[in-house]
């Protein structure tokens, strides 16, 4: 028989705080489970063995609660460790053998380790856009739960509307409240297949779908406004305005591409390159007004394998740095160049993907054709039906695109 309590060591220093530990008594060996948990000792109640809630503050009583709730958890892992022992070894068990299973199964059927060993793996995989979106999701769902770890077996739908109700209250938009739901929906079901818990469809009353977005795309007008600005005297509006230009003209490239592009990819009047978000490889017809903003840069003179400045180190650490520095100064000269042209819509890099598409539409050319082209990944009806398009095909309608400048 095996007896697991709470127990309170007050300070020997008087007002200080005193430490919750766990006594384990087996065969009548006494062992103790020290936690980090700190409370003063008018907060603990020695008959019932928990804590009083009855802080005139506010922030404390909350405090309060969440380390009582700490401990039930602690205990019931505590039972599971002595249920899962006495299953597989019978009598022939310690106290120091339940401890041991408690510390081993508490840090694998914690949420945020498991969430933290799913990062780790990511990033040996080298997949750092999806790992800087598992990490942002993370650390909202850490500040939600006051920085308090939680088992596996805790998420649970009370708590993702709990969670939800608290995204919405900071006026989280509802496309961001999604983003974090499908991210740790997707760690619970990876535990699901790993057989660390069971199938409860926590995320079942919570939203995880799509809003329509503010549309971010803009006439060939508001392009070629954008072209023709003078900014030779203000050398950042100038470069974001060549890469936003730069990203049109190459069928809306994204930003991570254009940044990681290199010298080498062009070769016989193509440029070939591989999306970074999804593998696939895509090859774009090399234009006139293309070359014109890599030669305006000179970085074909220079000893770099890369195409454009905007990565300008080789070594790998630094590379994901500077590219996000990049990236941040560009957007916020967009931002600028917005209003110089009269723009409602902030201008960021990504509006030249969208531009791109929509004006392609708007030329009637087969939203086949500009699914192919822009490498839709996502688009999977367009993908099976249509198998693999002419490059040629893309090619021309992007010369017909930018010829209308």
């Amino acid at each position: 028989m095996s007896s697991i309590k709470v127990k309170f060591r007050p300070s020997s220093v008087h007002g200080k705080l005193g430490t919750i530990y766990y006594q384990i008594i087996r065969k009548r060996i006494v062992r103790q489970l020290k936690t980090d948990y700190r409370i003063f000792i008018n907060e603990w109640d020695k008959e019932k063995a928990r804590i009083i809630v009855a802080s005139a503050n506010k922030q404390r009583c909350n405090y309060l609660i969440s380390l009582q709730a700490n401990i039930e958890r602690d205990l019931r892992q505590l039972k599971k460790s002595v249920s899962s022992l006495e299953s597989k070894c019978r009598d022939e068990y310690t106290a120091d053998d339940i401890i041991r299973k408690f510390r081993d199964s508490s840090h694998e059927q914690s949420f945020f380790s498991f969430m933290e060993s799913i990062i780790l793996q990511l990033k040996r995989l080298n997949r750092q856009r999806t790992m800087e979106t598992y990490i942002a999701a993370l650390h909202s769902f850490l500040h939600f739960q006051g920085h308090k770890d939680l088992l596996l077996e805790d998420i649970n739908t009370d708590l993702m509307l709990e969670y939800e109700a608290y995204l919405k209250a900071r006026g989280v938009v509802m496309n961001t409240v999604s983003f974090y739901m499908r991210i740790l929906r997707a760690v619970y079901n990876r535990a699901v297949e790993k057989e660390m818990i069971i199938q409860c469809n926590p995320f079942k009353y919570v939203y995880t779908g799509v809003d329509k977005t503010v549309k971010r795309a803009l006439t060939i007008e508001h392009i070629r406004r954008i072209k023709e600005l003078d900014l030779m005297l203000y050398s950042g509006l100038d470069f974001a305005r060549d890469i936003f230009l730069f990203s049109f003209y190459t069928r809306g490239m994204s930003f991570i591409d254009m940044a990681y592009l290199k010298k080498s990819d062009i070769k016989n009047g193509i440029l070939s390159y591989r999306r970074r978000k999804t593998g696939q490889q895509l090859f774009i017809k090399w234009e006139k007004c293309m070359q014109d903003i890599v030669d305006k840069y000179g970085f074909a003179t220079l000893d770099t394998p890369f195409l454009l400045p905007i990565i300008t180190t080789l070594e790998t650490d630094k590379m994901r740095k500077q590219y996000k520095s990049k990236l941040y100064t560009v957007n916020f000269y967009l931002k600028r160049i917005s209003k110089l042209i009269g723009l409602r819509l902030p201008l960021t890099t990504y509006v030249a993907r969208h531009s791109w598409a929509s004006i392609a539409k708007s030329k009637n050319i087969p939203i086949s054709v500009i699914s192919e082209g822009m490498g839709h990944d996502s688009e999977a009806t367009t993908q099976i039906y249509l198998k693999s398009l002419e490059y040629s095909l893309i090619d021309r309608a992007n010369s017909f695109i930018i010829n209308d400048l």
